[in-house]
């Protein structure tokens, strides 16, 4: 049956325009990041010629500088204007799916991406089983005013020469407790297929994680997920018990979402049974994002990265197309039947999102949609925990 929204979870939020999509400019595949220590949002996105995956260019990025109003605790954002990410590119390659990941140790934000030979799709990747994708990412230490060169990750990790294709996440990666980065990354395997020719062969996608555990220095994968999953995000969860666990939401080509935890920092995955998250249609990216547990009676420690942490999920809510974008609450994330029915911040044609937790109470999420099509625009919204908790119902 799925998450059916009622009336009441329809609430309007504000909306920013960050990216508008016109003739021969097309901006898709939103990625966002938020630090702390300078206040700064970096919305990141995939220039495009067109609308299709082989006509991407370039990531693009913009970013917004956070102030309180006079008398007011409203939150201020001003946003600069847009600018190419110049150092994110490879010769005779296209530029896709952003992912950025922040080292609190070196204050230094990565930026992963795929890059892609000429207009070669994923299709025939995955058709011919003949990999033409390679795994890059810049750095900067001022909060993207400056970009390291390119860093090409691909020859230095063995299992890539046996995927069809692959890409991270697209939306962000994390930072674990124990202070290793983890990337979302999901490949297809290539295996010979009897019934086709014998120069294709079929690939099935599964969900993993890129980590290191040297600051950025070095690094390898974990182990794929045992079921069939795609694009996929990660967050830190904790219980009440102080244990620690990486969770895992990715997409499916079946009617829920994947769901999996790793209790060994993201090298082993068990999948979860299907929960309430319904996929939509062919399927859609989703974001999630760990926050700490709210005051409901309960008092809340100073330090809150010893808090038990929930999950907020946002992802289009219909079952067959990709429209009304909403956020899903689970208190018990351990237990996927506990999500929570989704309240709506954008009625109409959504897509992908990304989210963040910025602290206090406080999310920002970045999403495609439209009035007409969900690629019209990409789009900027803050919100409160206690608006997801009203809208939810809970």
């Amino acid at each position: 049956m799925g998450n059916k929204p009622s009336r009441h979870q329809e609430q309007k939020t504000e909306k920013t325009t960050i990216f508008h999509s016109q003739v021969g400019a097309v901006y898709r595949i939103p990625a966002l990041f938020y630090d702390r220590d300078k206040k700064i949002f970096l919305a990141f996105a995939e220039k495009r010629r067109a609308k299709d995956d082989h006509t991407a260019v370039v990531l693009v990025m913009r970013t917004g500088t956070v102030s309180n109003g006079q008398n007011s605790n409203k939150v201020i954002i001003t946003w600069s204007d847009l600018k190419l990410v110049k150092e994110a590119h490879l010769k005779g390659h296209r530029t896709m799916n952003p992912c950025p990941v922040y080292d609190t140790t070196n204050k230094k934000l990565f930026l992963f991406f795929v890059c892609v030979k000429g207009i070669v799709s994923e299709c025939w990747q995955r058709f011919w089983g003949c990999n033409k994708t390679r795994l890059c990412y810049i750095t900067s230490t001022d909060a993207g005013q400056t970009w390291s060169q390119v860093t090409d990750l691909t020859d230095t990790l063995a299992e890539i020469k046996q995927w069809a294709t692959f890409a991270v996440g697209p939306g962000h990666g994390i930072q674990a407790e124990s202070g290793r980065l983890i990337v979302p990354v999901y490949g297809y395997a290539s295996c010979s297929n009897s019934f086709c020719c014998i120069m294709c062969y079929c690939a099935v996608s599964h969900s993993l994680c890129l980590y290191s555990d040297d600051e950025g220095i070095t690094w390898q994968f974990g182990n794929p997920l045992e079921k069939k999953s795609g694009e996929c995000e990660m967050a830190e969860i904790c219980d009440d018990k102080g244990n620690w666990s990486i969770y895992c939401n990715c997409r499916s080509a079946d009617s829920h979402r994947v769901e999996a935890f790793s209790s060994d920092n993201g090298e082993d995955f068990g999948i979860l049974p299907n929960g309430t998250l319904v996929e939509t249609g062919y399927g859609c990216q989703g974001s999630v994002v760990s926050f700490p547990a709210q005051n409901e009676g309960t008092k809340i420690k100073a330090d809150q990265s010893q808090d038990p942490k929930w999950l907020l999920f946002s992802h289009p809510t219909d079952e067959a197309e990709r429209v009304d974008l909403g956020v899903y609450l689970n208190k018990s994330p351990y237990e996927p039947e506990k999500w929570s029915t989704p309240w709506i911040i954008n009625k109409g044609p959504s897509a992908y999102s990304d989210l963040v937790y910025i602290g206090d109470g406080l999310f920002a999420c970045l999403m495609e949609r439209g009035d007409n099509s969900e690629i019209e625009q990409i789009a900027f919204s803050v919100f409160s925990y206690s608006e997801v908790e009203k809208g939810a119902g809970e």
